[in-house]
């Protein structure tokens, strides 16, 4: 049932005699329920707005309006509504006609029903610019008006480009800011738990430690702000003393004689209380308050926005790093060094990861990569291919399987996300390194002399894309191989840290190689050394680092071992097994014997592959006595034996071929398969190095 009384019947619009009589100036007149407003001559005078321009609605006056004042008196009608007022009064600044902006000042009555509901608003609009009483009083009133409104409205402007606390307390402490109000003090104060947190204090130093932190039923004025949702006005230094016993011996040494504590409203919950001390006795006027009121709300809007920023950002910012390796093994034969920056630029985060995986046989396997996109949900699907990558890696598979394997698991997982990845395999022991890529950044080696080149890696498309090639054309992630000398560094990236504002990526890599050439041997100083130039050319984006730094001290090639790791099913492993061994067995004297030594070592392979489970290992090294000794492990505890192949035979002839080509060969059985190895006399070559 309606509650409400029925609607007075009155005349409309108002008489404007009866208006003039009681306002003595122009007149308006809303009707609430229709929407119609109704302004007489005088009226429209001062708003310098011709009756032909004005169509009788609220929305006919907002293009006069200057948008900043329209929205304070919106704020300041619908508030006299909510809050039952009965009157409402504020200042605003209207266009002219003849160009430039004039202030007006409106008072305004709300006519309710017997029921309380507003129904109706008539009210006054004069000239502020022009105060007949006390003409030099009013215009400098008038000027103050001006300057103060113009504090607040640059104010809110600077602050609406405030992204974290630090910035809001910048703008608060700058001389040049809310110093203009006449203030000789600025304190901002932020809720915590039950506590205010005192962070920011300029111009004049009252600034105490003691006052740091304080209760929120504390007796001072900012509490009580805070407390009761209201300013806290002080007019004289008496009223310091009397209400607030326990802040006055640390007022009274000072040159303040009045002040202003207003409460920092969010969403109707306190998040703060600004302060301001002022040398001047005396109380505030009504629109001294209104201005100071209007003030808070911009400065607890961009406070509250602030806030938020910086809590979303280290959540996110934490939910990656726990995507994150908690710690980077120690790896014999290398050092290594990461780092992970995230953008302070927007609230959200990107997919960008490292990993380091030590594998047996001296290898490691380290990698770097991108998701698509800056939002938990690239964090998300970061952490899932990480685990992923770093599962098939220790399962033994080779480089461009492991690529191809990932790139099906993100297209299984529907996100419609896609990843750049670089993953290198370093066999330390002999310095041989497999680099895939798969969309990404090419990696860059700066070697032991100095010198840097980026390393061109025949890529693949992005993870997560569906393969251009026809199933049986290869895994689509060719490996490039190259030797890592004692000394040599790799530099792994993404993105974020060769990009430049205003400018492309070639510039940005060109500079992260010149960093490179010219930084610090150290891995970690080098690290931090590339990171510092990304935060000098302002990068905006999420980036990771990875350096790995071959231990030694750079020589040319010895007889040190080789290994390369067998996968079943694996067509590239035993052909970069072959060229290995052929290009050692030129490096360590025996070319003229190197189609005998990689034919054998074929057939070794083969055998391993073909008659047992899991894989296996084949190495290549000098021995002591001067001979080149190939080996390849299996799991398998079945030994090999030689037998006579007929002529119709389509195998059999594999040991036989090695009893052949080789010096002497022969099988060790090992606690967990064999080991099959043939050697070959080099008589030309020496001892091995070292």
């Amino acid at each position: 049932m309606d509650q409400r009384g029925p609607t007075p019947a009155v005349d409309w619009p108002a008489r404007p005699d009866l208006s003039l009589a009681l306002n003595r100036m122009g007149t308006f007149d809303w009707d609430l329920d229709s929407g119609r407003l109704h302004l007489d001559a005088t009226a429209l005078e001062v708003l310098d707005l011709p009756p032909e321009q004005f169509d009788g609605t609220p929305a006919g006056l907002r293009t006069r309006i200057v948008p900043g004042d329209e929205a304070r008196l919106d704020h300041r009608v619908q508030q006299a509504l909510r809050d039952g007022r009965s009157h409402y009064g504020a200042y605003f600044r209207t266009f002219r006609q003849a160009g430039g902006t004039s202030w007006t000042h409106l008072q305004g009555h709300v006519v309710r029903d017997r029921a309380g509901r507003p129904y109706r608003i008539i009210g006054i609009l004069r000239d502020a610019d022009q105060d007949p009483a006390e003409p030099g009083a009013a215009g400098e009133r008038d000027e103050g008006r001006r300057r103060m409104t113009g504090v607040v409205e640059r104010t809110a402007a600077i602050l609406a480009h405030a992204r974290t606390v630090n910035d809001v307390t910048d703008i608060l402490k700058d001389p040049e800011g809310l110093g203009h109000l006449g203030a000789v003090s600025v304190m901002l104060g932020i809720v915590d738990g039950g506590r205010i947190h005192l962070v920011a204090e300029g111009q004049l130093g009252a600034y105490v430690p003691e006052i740091e932190y304080t209760r929120i039923d504390a007796q001072l004025p900012m509490s009580e702000a805070v407390r009761t949702l209201q300013a806290v006005y002080l007019s004289s230094r008496d009223e310091f003393r009397r209400r607030y016993p326990q802040l006055w011996p640390y007022i009274e040494p000072l040159s303040v004689r009045s002040g202003v504590y207003l409460p920092l409203i969010a969403q109707g919950r306190p998040i703060g209380a600004l302060g301001l001390l002022y040398a001047r006795d005396g109380d505030f006027t009504a629109e001294e308050r209104n201005l100071l009121v209007a003030l808070g709300s911009g400065i607890a809007q961009s406070l509250q926005r602030a806030i938020l920023f910086e809590q979303e950002h280290d959540l996110a910012e934490g939910l990656q790093r726990a995507m994150l390796p908690r710690h980077i093994p120690e790896v014999a034969g290398a050092r290594i060094a990461v780092r992970y920056r995230a953008a302070r630029i927007g609230r959200d985060i990107g997919g960008d990861w490292y990993d380091v995986v030590p594998l047996a046989g001296g290898r490691v396997g380290v990698m770097i990569g991108d998701v698509e996109g800056h939002d938990t949900d690239a964090a998300a699907v970061m952490g899932q291919l990480r685990i992923v990558l770093r599962a098939y890696v220790m399962e033994g598979h080779t480089p461009g399987t492991v690529m191809a394997r990932a790139s099906a698991f993100l297209r299984d997982l529907a996100t419609e996300r896609f990843a750049t990845c670089t993953y290198a395999e370093v066999d330390l022991n002999t310095g041989m390194l497999h680099l895939v890529r798969a969309g990404h950044l090419d990696p860059v080696v700066r070697r032991g002399d100095g010198t840097c080149h980026r390393v061109q890696v025949a890529g693949g498309l992005p993870l997560g894309l569906p393969p251009r090639d026809p199933p049986d054309a290869g895994c689509g992630y060719p490996v490039t191989s190259m030797e890592l000398h004692p000394g040599d560094t790799l530099l792994l990236c993404t993105d974020g840290l060769v990009e430049r504002p205003g400018g492309d990526v070639e510039t940005g890599l060109r500079e992260f190689m010149e960093a490179a050439c010219e930084g610090p041997a150290d891995v970690e100083e080098l690290a931090d050394v590339l990171c510092d130039l990304v935060g000098d050319a302002g990068g905006g984006d999420d980036m990771a680092l990875l350096v790995l730094r071959r231990r030694g001290t750079p020589a040319p090639p010895d007889g040190g071992p080789l290994r390369q790791h067998l996968a079943p099913g694996d067509p590239d492993g035993p052909a970069l097994a072959r060229h290995l061994i052929r290009a050692a067995a030129a490096a360590w004297g025996a070319r003229e014997r190197a189609d005998e030594i990689e034919l054998a070592a074929d057939e070794l392979m083969t055998n391993a592959l073909v008659h047992t489970d899991g894989g296996g290992q084949v190495g290549m090294r000098l021995t002591a006595q001067g001979r080149i000794r190939i080996e390849v492990e299996d799991s398998s505890s079945a030994l090999p034996h030689r037998r006579e192949a007929d002529d119709w035979a389509v195998s059999g002839r594999g040991l036989m071929l090695v009893d052949r080509l080789a010096d002497g060969w022969g099988v060790e059985p090992r606690g967990s398969g064999k080991c099959v190895w043939c050697e070959f006399a080099v008589p030309e070559a020496g001892p091995p190095a070292g």
